[in-house]
């Protein structure tokens, strides 16, 4: 695969399936405002992914569509980390998961305007505001949980346990991450995860949570193609109506 399209992928692909997993749990929220805003990340994630895939598909030159790249691709092509695409668990595990996942894009997003590549720094650049929103409230409710009753603290604490081992695969460098730093049209991970290293201390400190030990057993392959078997189930739904009917028309 074209290392720039990986890399591409990957940005997408994380942002598609997070948005997919915050959607399974629309009217589930624990109340009507909070459902609503869970949606509208959702649907800033949707944006993020739908972009990077139409440009994706203009790149690879096949006549295909950013619809093409997120419904008909097999599991092996996906490039999300092995987080985004763990379960709802509860409302601990997705606070955790969100707030993991953007902690990593504030950062990342705020290196990637600094891109050569120009799609990816106008990206960046559009990005940056609502994945700041994202982080603060994510933020919030981490503290607001670790910080509030004995059974908060104790869920958000198992849920940050439980999450972590899937957190450091950010920031392992994969052939793409390193073609495209190498020439500039990507970010430093190395500065990216500096700066998500310092807002996940800051929030456990001010949460009272205790910090995961940094090597606990970390897990990784979900870059490289090699996803559990949460992937599968989320594809074989999301993907089912363009299988069925490849030709249909929307």
């Amino acid at each position: 695969m074209d290392l720039k399209l990986k890399y591409y992928f990957q940005i997408a692909d994380n942002a598609l399936i997070l948005s997919h997993r915050l959607s399974e749990y629309c009217s589930r929220a624990p109340f009507l405002e909070e459902d609503l805003a869970n949606t509208n990340v959702a649907l800033d994630l949707i944006g993020i992914a739908e972009a990077t895939y139409g440009q994706a598909a203009l790149i690879q030159g096949k006549g295909l569509t950013g619809d093409d790249l997120a419904y008909r691709r097999p599991e092996n092509e996906f490039c999300n980390t092995l987080l985004v695409e763990q379960p709802n668990k509860d409302f601990a595990y997705i606070v955790v998961r969100q707030f993991l996942t953007d902690a990593f894009h504030v950062a990342f997003f705020s290196e990637l305007t600094k891109s050569k590549d120009t799609f990816l720094s106008a990206l960046a650049f559009k990005s940056i505001k609502e994945v700041t929103y994202h982080l603060r409230r994510s933020s919030e409710w981490m503290v607001r949980l670790g910080d509030g009753t004995e059974e908060a603290h104790v869920k958000i604490q198992t849920a940050l346990d439980s999450l972590w081992k899937f957190s450091k695969e950010f920031f392992l460098q994969s052939e793409a991450d390193i073609y495209m730093e190498k020439e500039g049209l990507g970010t430093e991970l190395t500065n990216v995860e500096i700066a998500w290293n310092q807002k996940i201390r800051e929030i456990c400190i001010m949460a009272t949570l205790k910090h995961p030990p940094s090597n606990d057993g970390q897990v990784s392959g979900g870059k490289s193609g090699r996803h559990s078997e949460y992937l599968g189930h989320i594809l074989a739904e999301m993907q089912f109506l363009p299988s069925k009917y490849p030709d249909a028309k929307w």
